[in-house]
């Protein structure tokens, strides 16, 4: 497996810097750099919006004392950050409203303690995990990767975690175990945008054992330096790197071992459109826009996308038996 290099300092944002932006918000120009998902993009939380609430993972708070001088893995690539406000502000996150904007309006809705996680399937140990336990058990490491959305823009984002796959291997997955199922909270009190129809709630999501096992796929608890914010998927999210961002599914309470493949909810509703591996391939075009280049968000002009969103050499010999043309 290629190792990455360590990103220069120069190319990492200064604490000073970023503590020094605003506190809120607004993204009317902002919008105009996404495209849109169909008709279901523009659906927002209309009453009951309300207005943006300081988040408790704003750089302007101290990181945890746990969280400070965290190792720089190996897997970062040498990109410069995405800054924080893009990063917090324009996100997707249906659970919250289906606009760019609405997550961030909503995220002091999403309380996530206490919080615990169930393992269950096809597993010789399965059980459930409180999130301070898993916290304090697994090895914490920040992690720079790039995230490609299947809407043809990206980011480079500073996350902390840990690798999927030192918590799988606790709960021993037996050899029945093919592939890997996550879950969504699902509660309408805390995720509003559930109480209408716009997804087949709760969302689910799913990867293949050998996915889910390999060591770029990390489970993320935070970002540049902090815990997650509502709006990114706290207080546990996947993050897959090669694949479009819709895969790395955010608020996790669920992860189960099945034998056959498990529904993915994109997949599910439109499978024309989202495969079930949703590796980022620019020779394969989404039937509403061209895969081939991407808008970097924070950046005026479009650039080349890669093959496994710049992953290949680690990933691409997942796949050397598939036609990835028809199996997206």
């Amino acid at each position: 497996m290629k190792s990455f290099h360590e990103p220069p300092s120069s190319e990492i944002t200064d604490e000073k810097v970023y503590l020094q932006r605003r506190r809120y918000l607004r993204w009317g120009a902002a919008g105009a750099l996404g495209l849109a998902v169909g008709g279901v993009a523009t659906l927002g939380l209309r009453q009951g919006d309300e207005a943006p609430q300081a988040s408790e993972a704003h750089p302007a708070d101290p990181p945890p004392k746990r969280w400070q001088d965290l190792p720089h893995s190996r897997f970062s690539t040498d990109e410069a950050l995405t800054d924080w406000e893009s990063v917090t502000g324009y996100n997707n996150f249906y659970e919250l409203g289906a606009g760019k904007e609405a997550p961030a309006r909503n995220a002091h809705r999403l309380e996530t303690d206490p919080w615990s996680v169930t393992v269950d399937g096809e597993a010789e140990r399965p059980g459930k995990l409180h999130l301070e336990d898993l916290l304090q058990s697994m090895p914490l490491e920040e992690r720079i990767y790039r995230l490609r959305c299947v809407e043809a823009w990206s980011m480079v984002i500073p996350w902390v975690g840990f690798p999927l796959a030192a918590l799988l291997k606790r709960f021993r997955p037996t050899s029945r175990a093919k592939y890997v199922a996550f879950e969504t909270l699902y509660d309408p009190s805390r995720l509003p945008a559930q109480n209408r129809p716009i997804l087949d709630w709760p969302y689910r999501e799913g990867l293949r054992m050998d996915e889910a096992m390999h060591p770029l796929t990390l489970l993320a608890v935070g970002l540049y330096g902090r815990p997650l914010p509502g709006q990114n998927g706290a207080p546990l999210r996947l993050v897959v790197p090669w694949k479009y961002g819709f895969k790395s599914i955010k608020s996790i309470v669920r992860i189960r071992f099945t034998e056959t493949q498990p529904p993915a909810t994109w997949n599910q509703l439109q499978p024309e459109e989202y495969g079930f591996y949703a590796n980022v391939n620019p020779a394969v075009e989404h039937p509403r826009w061209s895969q081939k280049r991407e808008r970097r968000i924070g950046e005026v002009f479009k650039r080349d996308t890669l093959p496994f969103n710049g992953y290949a050499e680690q990933v691409a010999d997942l796949y050397k038996d598939m036609d990835l043309a028809k199996q997206f």
